[in-house]
C-alpha cells in the first residue's frame, strides 16, 4: 500500500502541469523535480544539480535572503525549446517537512499569459489611436458646420437632430461681390485667385465676428452677412454698416501692398427674415425675406468700393454716419426707391488691417 500510494504522489507531481524543483535548505541541493523541469530547463541535471548556479535567471543570494526572511522568492526567465521562446514564471517558498528544511520551486510556463497580455495592450494602443482620430473628426465636423451656421442653430441641431425655422423681425443684410471677378479669375492663375479671395473672405469672417454679425454664406465671389439673428441686436443697422466701411477699409489697405487689386461694391436693407437649415444631406444655413432681395438690388446698382443703403435703412444710421443721398431710383420687384450712398462714420477706430494676413 506505502508503494502505491508513493506511486500515485510521483504521478500526481508529474501531471500538475507545473514544473516543481524541491530542494534541500540552506545547501540547495535538488532532491526533486518533475519531467517539466527538464522540459524546459534541458541543461539542469537534476542528479547533481544545484540551485546554486544551476537556473539561469535565479539569483541564489537573494533567494537565500528571501526565504531567511520568511518571504517568497520570485523571478522571471525566458527559455528557448525547439526554437521557440517561452516566460517562466519562477516562485519559492520554504518549508519544514518531515524532519527536513527545504525548497519547493514552482515553474510556471506563463509565455500564454504574455502573449495574451501583448495582444491586450496592442488592441488598446490600437481602440486609443482610433478614439483620438474619431475625436479628430469629430471635431473637424464640428468645426465645418459651425462655418456653415451659426453657433446656437448648430447646438440645436446636434441636440435634437432637427432646427426649427426662426422668424427675426428686425435684422439688417450685406451683400458683397468683387467688380470685374469673371476677367480676374481669367487673367490670373486659378490657384491664385481662390487663395486670395479665401484670405479675404477670412478677414472679413473676423471683422464681421468682431462687429456682432454673422456671415451667413459665399457665392463664389459674392459675400453675404447679416445683424440681429441669430441674437436679436437692436443695433443691428450700425453693426452691419460698420462691417461694410470696414471691409473697404480692408481691401484699400491690402490693395496698397498687393499685385491683384480687389474692389468691392456692397448693399445694404433692412428687412424681417428667416433663417433655417436647408438640405438633410448636405446642410445649408439661409435666410430669406425681402431685405435679401433688397440688398441684392441696392448691391448691383453700387459702384466700385461703394456702399449703398435702402430708404429705410437711412433713419437707422444717420445719426452717427456719413451719408449723402443719390436720388430716386427704379428697384426690380420694390419700384422707385430714394438710395443713399454711406461714407463713413463716426469713431470707426477699429484697425481693419489688424484682421487681414
Amino acid at each position: 500500500m506505502a508503494f502505491q500510494l508513493d506511486t500515485f504522489n510521483k504521478m500526481l507531481l508529474e501531471t500538475v502541469g507545473v514544473g516543481l524543483i524541491i530542494a534541500s535548505y540552506p545547501d540547495l541541493r535538488v532532491v526533486f523535480r518533475n519531467s517539466l523541469v527538464l522540459a524546459w530547463l534541458p541543461e539542469f541535471d537534476a542528479g547533481e544539480g544545484s540551485l546554486d548556479g544551476g537556473i539561469a535567471g535565479l539569483d541564489a543570494a537573494a533567494l537565500r535572503t528571501a526565504l531567511d526572511a520568511g518571504e517568497t522568492y520570485k523571478a522571471n526567465m525566458e527559455v528557448k525549446v525547439r526554437r521557440r521562446i517561452h516566460a517562466l514564471s519562477l516562485v519559492a517558498t520554504r518549508a519544514v517537512l518531515l524532519e527536513g528544511d527545504w525548497v519547493i520551486i514552482e515553474l510556471h510556463n506563463v509565455t500564454k499569459v504574455h502573449e495574451l497580455e501583448s495582444m491586450i495592450s496592442s488592441y488598446s494602443g490600437m481602440v486609443e489611436r482610433q478614439n483620438r482620430l474619431l475625436k479628430k473628426e469629430k471635431e473637424r465636423a464640428e468645426k465645418l458646420l459651425l462655418n456653415i451656421m451659426p453657433e446656437s442653430v448648430y447646438h440645436e441641431l446636434k441636440t435634437f437632430g432637427v432646427t426649427t425655422p426662426q422668424r427675426f423681425d428686425e435684422a439688417s443684410i450685406l451683400m458683397l461681390d468683387f467688380v470685374g471677378f469673371t476677367q480676374m479669375s481669367v487673367e490670373h492663375d486659378p490657384a491664385t485667385i481662390v487663395s486670395e479671395l479665401n484670405d479675404i473672405f477670412t478677414a472679413f469672417d473676423r471683422i464681421a465676428e468682431h462687429q456682432g454679425c454673422e456671415r451667413i454664406k459665399t457665392m463664389g465671389d459674392a459675400y453675404v452677412a447679416v445683424a440681429g439673428l441669430p441674437e436679436p441686436n437692436p443695433d443691428h443697422a450700425p453693426a452691419i454698416a460698420r462691417l461694410a466701411l470696414l471691409c473697404l477699409r480692408y481691401l484699400k489697405r491690402r490693395n496698397e501692398t498687393q499685385k491683384i487689386t480687389w474692389r468691392c461694391r456692397i448693399g445694404l436693407a433692412p428687412g424681417p427674415v428667416i433663417g433655417s437649415v436647408v438640405g438633410i444631406q448636405k446642410y445649408v444655413y439661409d435666410i430669406f425675406g425681402p431685405g435679401i432681395n433688397l440688398a441684392s438690388r441696392l448691391e448691383a446698382l453700387a459702384g466700385p468700393m461703394e456702399v449703398l443703403l435702402s430708404e429705410e435703412m437711412h433713419p437707422r444710421l444717420r445719426a452717427h454716419f456719413q451719408i449723402e443721398e443719390r436720388g430716386e431710383v427704379e428697384l426690380r420687384g420694390f419700384g422707385r426707391r430714394r438710395i443713399y450712398h454711406l461714407l463713413g462714420a463716426e469713431n470707426l477706430q477699429v484697425d481693419a488691417a489688424a484682421f487681414g494676413d
